[in-house]
């Protein structure tokens, strides 16, 4: 054990008392110090504060390329220098809740807009184990030596003779997860007097000085300073910022040591911890108001940003000539940003329109058995004064390998905002399905052989499908929909063309081909019961928001096809049973599963099994990271091939698995993951999938091997991109 000695002469000088030498561990020091980070960490239980915030942006270089970054704003040629100025409320409540409304804005740009991602930085709990949302961990967070290294610099005294601990904390792997820095811990009450770190988050690099309050007072537990310099490079465009702020506390509330807390009911209603953002008032754009609001006149460099922006704006309307050349400039502009950057077109007070970049490849995908894909997504959503609201969406896309086009319409109107009470309309072509009367004649070839499908030129049919329903949550956490689809199935190429070339003993291919049809109708009412228990949430307005759970979500879902009604034959019906569930295990640690099953009983003249929580999408959508909880390696044929599914998904996410032991520099890799993947169904069974991925601020890589009734292995992955993604 290392031991640290340190005679304090300096106290020594300044006080008449004699102090006695002071001996510690320093493995002690940093013991104390995160076990009164961990009851520090909620201490605080709620506050309100007013937040200045005052930045200096400045463009070190940039291209063409610039005004084409999502979250950055359009500059003129002749400045590179801006100022922005925010006043706000701000309002906390613990565990890690902040509500944050601009009261007052001004600067030299024409909307509040400034480097990507920077606002989250000025909402930070030190002691909590994330400073930022669930990113970033702290080093004051329980457990976190195995993460970093702490070193002692040196000790000093403050001027009531305590005795102060300059810490240095150190990551012991490359990650962005991770920070580098120095903090000032007080001995005796090891509380932070000053925190400095910085690292990189995405394309952000950042320098943090949070100054805590006086040992003693109100805010001893909370920041009262916050300096930031940030760094955002992308696409050889470099721009720089200089942040400063201060918080001007209102309200303090501690945490109640009392047992009534401890064994009171759990409140999911956490409205009062979201006041703010149920205020709708506008903020005020007035320079001279914010001469009261600033708690230090701006410098003569800050004041003359001010004056070279008055002078530009004043010079415009001079410059201006009446000619086409500008028109044709800001046409070219429009057209540029239409296809290249996010749109949002403001209609109304209360109405909006959003279309996604023409031209981005974030809009790409890439897997082994779907493909390249493309989408684009159009959007308008409106407000009404009662709080009710309709949304309108239109989702377009292709894929490249199946040269497939597909589309989808979809409304929702929320009635009854309270319980969440809305109807929905959906229209589209859906994937492209096969007959599945095709199972009883699989069930002809032997059970031990292995059926490929891609020799097998099995016919596919297009869908065109109708879907309208209510659904209305009954209590918290617990909703229920009804409604009904319709179906209309052709055959996506001409009968005559099947099995031309393929071999099959010759029963199964009579049997296959004598079950085609030139149309499949079907109409099916169905009903859906999802519950997610201890479902938290809060009411903006009449607006009911649900947020997360520690608890697994189950559906329940029915359909029931019936005969006569728009020309269907179809009868059937169609159970489903789906739990997921997301344990944080911990600092750094994710693990996800999902469980589902499905069947389809009482079939007649219905020769498609399409399941509703068990297909191949043209675009799938996993969890979090779109690759866990399907299947990826899967031969999509499958999915309608079946009466019957088994299914089960595992994933496991946290950082340095696998590649700090091989690779030197895996900064860049922010998770790493591993995925298990189950499924059972009739003459497929069992298959399994074991993958692995890598997270990125850029993108996300799956890879996976896959074993198929223990016989034939097969390989599968999927890229999706992250870059700027909402």
């Amino acid at each position: 054990m290392s031991f640290i000695r340190y005679i304090l002469w300096g106290c020594m000088l300044s006080f008449p008392l004699v102090m006695q030498a002071r001996l510690e561990a320093a493995d002690s020091i940093i013991s104390r110090m995160h076990h009164a980070a961990s009851q520090y960490m909620d201490f605080i239980h709620e506050y309100r504060a007013e937040l200045y915030i005052k930045a200096q942006l400045d463009i070190i270089k940039k291209n063409r390329g610039f005004r084409f970054i999502p979250g950055l704003f359009r500059t003129p040629k002749d400045a590179n220098r801006f100022i922005v100025e925010t006043y706000s409320d701000l309002h906390y409540t613990a565990p890690n809740i902040y509500d944050q409304k601009i009261k007052a804005y001004t600067g030299t740009l024409g909307e509040a807009r400034e480097i990507p991602g920077i606002t989250d930085y000025f909402n930070v709990n030190i002691y909590a184990p994330y400073l930022m949302g669930q990113r970033l961990l702290s080093p004051l967070a329980p457990n976190s030596n195995k993460y970093y290294r702490y070193a002692i610099d040196s000790v000093s005294c403050d001027r009531q003779q305590r005795i102060e601990y300059h810490i240095r904390f150190i990551p012991r792997n490359k990650s962005f997860q991770l920070l580098d820095g120095r903090m000032t811990i007080t001995e005796g009450v090891w509380s932070v007097r000053e925190i400095s770190f910085k690292g990189q988050a995405d394309l952000l690099l950042f320098d943090c000085r949070i100054t805590m309050g006086d040992i003693g007072t109100d805010t001893e537990y909370l920041p009262v300073k916050n300096d930031i310099n940030a760094s955002f490079a992308f696409a050889f465009n470099i721009m720089e910022g200089y942040y400063e702020s201060s918080l001007t506390y209102k309200e303090i509330h501690h945490r109640r040591n009392t047992p009534e807390d401890s064994i009171s009911k759990p409140n999911y209603n956490l409205t009062a911890s979201f006041s703010l953002q149920c205020d709708r008032q506008a903020y005020t754009k007035d320079f001279a108001r914010f001469d009261s609001l600033r708690p230090t006149p701006l410098d003569n460099s800050e004041l003359y940003i001010y004056k070279r922006y008055k002078a530009r704006m004043d010079s415009m309307k001079y410059i201006q000539k009446e000619t086409t050349q500008p028109f044709k400039k800001n046409i070219w502009g429009s057209v540029g940003d239409f296809f290249l950057t996010d749109s949002d077109w403001k209609l109304s007070n209360n109405a909006t329109l959003q279309n996604s970049p023409f031209i981005n490849p974030l809009m790409f995908s890439y897997s082994k058995t779907t493909g390249i894909a493309y989408r684009q997504d159009l959007k308008f959503n409106t407000t009404f004064r009662n709080s009710q609201s309709l949304h309108v969406g239109t989702r377009l896309g292709y894929n490249f390998t199946h040269n497939e086009f597909y589309w989808n319409v979809g409304a929702e109107y929320q009635y009854w905002p309270e319980h969440m009470g809305t109807v929905k309309i959906n229209v589209g072509n859906g994937n492209r399905i096969g007959n599945s009367r095709i199972i009883d004649e699989l069930k002809k070839i032997p059970s031990d052989s292995i059926i490929d499908f891609d020799k097998l030129n099995l016919d596919l049919f297009k869908d065109l499908n109708f879907e309208i329903s209510n659904h209305l949550e009954i209590t918290n956490g617990l909703s229920v929909g009804l409604g009904f689809m319709f179906h209309r199935r052709t055959p996506a190429e001409h009968p005559e063309e099947s099995f031309r070339q393929v071999e099959l003993p010759e029963n199964v291919a009579e049997g296959l081909q004598a079950n085609i049809r030139p149309q499949y109708n079907s109409f099916a009412p169905h009903i859906r019961v999802e519950w997610t228990p201890g479902q938290y949430y809060y009411m903006n307005g009449r607006q009911k928001i649900n947020l997360k759970s520690r608890f697994p979500t189950f559906i329940v879902d029915y359909e029931r096809g019936l005969r006569n009604i728009f020309k269907s034959t179809g009868v059937y019906e169609r159970i489903e049973f789906d739990m997921q569930h997301h344990i944080r295990t911990g600092l750094l640690s994710n693990l996800y599963y999902r469980i589902g099953m499905g069947l389809f009983t009482n079939q007649e003249e219905t020769y498609f099994v399409d399941f509703v929580n068990f297909r191949k999408s043209n675009l799938p959508e996993g969890w979090n990271d779109e690759i866990g909880g399907v299947f990826q390696a899967l031969n999509g044929r499958w999915y309608n091939a079946s009466p019957y599914y088994v299914r089960g998904h595992i994933s496991y996410e946290a950082p340095f698995l696998v590649l700090r032991h091989l690779i030197k520099y895996t900064n860049h890799v922010q998770n790493e993951r591993l995925y298990l993947n189950m499924l059972t169904m009739d003459h497929l069974g069992p298959y399994f999938e074991l993958g692995y991925g890598i997270g990125t601020f850029v993108f996300d890589m799956g890879l996976f091997l896959s074993l198929e009734n223990f016989k034939q292995i097969g390989f599968g992955y999927k890229i999706t991109f992250e870059l700027f993604s909402k």
